[in-house]
């Protein structure tokens, strides 16, 4: 008896598990391509002037495509959510399976296995995919700058030494202008050196060219002579180079917790990088939300069909709670609110506001 009461349960997970998997792949291809599309109007000019061909708007977009996912993806979730709930709904499914005795909590139930199964593979995709594509591109990019001496400025720390650099090029093996400012224990200034240039070899690590140094004891300042080559105590390789001229690129959670525990140079502060970590883990509860939010479609009324405005009412609720958790993000990354209250507090303000609008349909 168990076993045939417990084969309907299964059937059922596997076919609305498959129904929701279904269109949110579909959204997501659809959401992607369009970014996608957005991306290469924009950068097609720039590509074909370094004359990379088509073979370089195919290797843009492919790298590209990682982190248009990851941002598409609570999107795609949402909308994937409303299309299969309403076409449910609009074909009788769902006034069968409550006739079975299926409640609306027991049907959130049975989407809730694959919604985890898309948040779990967000994160990866986040933590893993992404920053390395997003590095392979940035490194690209950079290799094939007929002008890198564009590129911007930026200042990093690295255990007891700050650093200045003018730009990089060559995929972040060339260095110009290149600023190293070395302190003692207590943070006290001990050494400068100002190199014009860097450059790095598999061999000999970093090298240093036309140095001029200056020693500081006290309040008296030394000039040595200036060195043609000098070698660069730095354990940094390129792509760490173009990962900190990027602004934010993505992160993995191992580049994160180094930088805050200081292992890895860093040009960010602890909050942006620990309100990064928080959300990126609390991915899977975020598409949790966004499921609930879009369960109201099944209270359509059976004769309003596709004129009733309760999908539309629902997916803006899922934009309002996507900005909302921008918004917080934002002012988390620009130290106006610590990591825990720029993420958590979204989730459970519109985790509420759902299950209160489920409940009033349920009461009528």
């Amino acid at each position: 008896m168990s076993q045939s009461s417990s084969m309907p349960r299964h059937v059922l997970l596997r076919y609305l598990s498959m129904a929701l998997l279904t269109r949110v792949i579909f959204c997501g291809a659809v959401l992607v391509g369009l970014l996608e599309i957005l991306a290469l109007l924009e950068q097609t000019t720039p590509i074909l002037q370094r004359h990379l061909g088509i073979q370089g708007i195919l290797s843009f977009a492919a790298m590209r495509a990682p982190f248009l996912l990851a941002g598409a993806l609570p999107l795609s979730v949402l909308i994937g959510a409303l299309l299969m709930l309403t076409q449910m709904t609009l074909a009788s499914e769902i006034a069968i399976l409550r006739a079975c005795g299926l409640s609306t909590f027991g049907l959130y139930k049975y989407l809730i296995p694959a919604t985890l199964v898309i948040g779990f593979a967000g994160v990866v995709l986040d933590d893993q995919v992404t920053p390395r594509s997003e590095q392979a591109l940035a490194a690209w990019w950079n290799r094939t700058d007929p002008h890198p001496e564009n590129g911007h400025a930026f200042w990093f720390h690295d255990g007891n030494r700050i650093a200045h650099i003018g730009y990089t090029s060559d995929g972040g093996n060339m260095l110009t202008k290149v600023d190293i400012y070395i302190r003692d224990a207590s943070g006290r200034l001990q050494r400068i050196l100002h190199a014009k240039s860097a450059d790095y070899t598999h061999t000999r690590g970093w090298l240093l060219h036309n140095v001029d140094s200056i020693t500081v004891e006290g309040e008296k300042t030394t000039r040595l002579p200036s060195v043609q080559d000098m070698g660069w105590d730095t354990s940094l390789h390129p792509w760490e180079f173009i990962r900190l001229s990027a602004e934010n690129p993505p992160l993995s959670s191992t580049t994160i917790l180094g930088m805050l525990r200081g292992r890895l140079p860093s040009h960010t502060s602890p909050g942006f990088l620990e309100a990064g970590l928080l959300e990126r883990f609390l991915r899977p509860a975020s598409l949790l939300v966004l499921l609930l939010i879009a369960l109201p479609t099944i209270y359509i009324p059976p004769r309003t069909g596709t004129r009733s405005w309760v999908p539309v009412w629902c997916l803006g609720s899922g934009l309002l709670f996507i900005i909302v958790q921008g918004m917080l993000r934002a002012m988390g990354n620009a130290g106006l609110l610590p990591p825990a209250i720029a993420t958590i507090p979204a989730l459970i303000i519109f985790t509420l506001g759902a299950i209160t609008v489920l409940l009033r349909n349920e009461t009528r």
